[in-house]
């Protein structure tokens, strides 16, 4: 690799390690950065799953200091989620994902438009809809299995879940998001790593970016709470649904 290609891939690990942080949607600098790079679309993917857990990693650890993360709570999703996230990565090697393309930028549109339209919104806790089993069942099995067999927009699905299921407050939705993105991107990494889909050098640069930037930016989301993170969140779901309608639309 050229010094260049080294830089860009750092910078690009930092900078979505510091957005995924905060609002999740570091995979729109991340993987477009691997495709830069040269790497074939499959491991482009796998590696990005490799810099991606070690980002989340530090993002968890900053939350979990900071007396975020209720590990009785998350516990139960946890295990769900990774059992999902690892059938969701097997099956997407039998099958196609077409439609859900097609999809999930009108959803992750609806979401922003919730979010945005409704400023009191995670502000403070609330009454939750779902007892901690039932949550875990649902949106364990459903966003985890979502996470491993496809991915785009799985951090504002959670977020969205933890607040209108179990009424957190946005901050604490931010947290348990982070714990169970961790859970599914190394459920999926299991599989990955097993058929040889990871560049182990190109990954190791954005690693050193991810800790970074997964520090700096769970920093700047405890130290500034709700207001701060739901400005980043719609921005960074909007920017999320241009993408994924420009790919739908132009072809790509």
């Amino acid at each position: 690799m050229s010094w260049e290609t080294i830089c860009l891939l750092f910078a690009a690990g930092l900078s979505g390690g510091f957005i995924d942080a905060i609002a999740g949607g570091g995979g729109l600098i991340s993987l477009p950065a691997l495709l830069w790079a040269g790497l074939p679309p499959q491991m482009a993917l796998g590696t990005n799953k490799m810099q991606a857990v070690w980002g989340t990693l530090m993002a968890v650890r900053k939350y979990a200091k900071a007396g975020l993360v209720s590990w009785q709570q998350v516990r139960l999703t946890v295990l769900v989620t990774f059992v999902s996230a690892m059938a969701g990565a097997w099956v997407v090697t039998l099958i196609s994902n077409a439609l859900l393309k097609r999809i999930v930028p009108w959803m992750l549109l609806g979401i922003a438009m919730y979010v945005l339209l409704s400023p009191g919104l995670g502000k403070t806790a609330a009454h939750a809809r779902l007892k901690i089993g039932a949550f875990a069942c649902l949106a364990g099995g459903v966003l985890g299995f979502y996470d491993g067999f496809f991915g785009p927009g799985t951090g504002a699905f959670w977020a969205l879940a933890c607040i209108s299921l179990l009424g957190l407050e946005l901050t604490r939705a931010t947290a348990f998001t982070k714990v169970v993105n961790l859970t599914s991107n190394m459920a999926s990494l299991i599989i990955f790593v097993f058929s040889a889909r990871v560049h182990y050098e190109i990954a190791a640069v954005m690693i050193a970016g991810q800790l970074i930037g997964g520090r700096l930016g769970a920093g700047m989301a405890i130290r500034h709470g709700a207001p701060f993170i739901r400005v980043i969140f719609i921005g960074v779901v909007f920017a999320m649904v241009a993408k994924l309608l420009w790919d739908q639309f132009s072809g790509s």
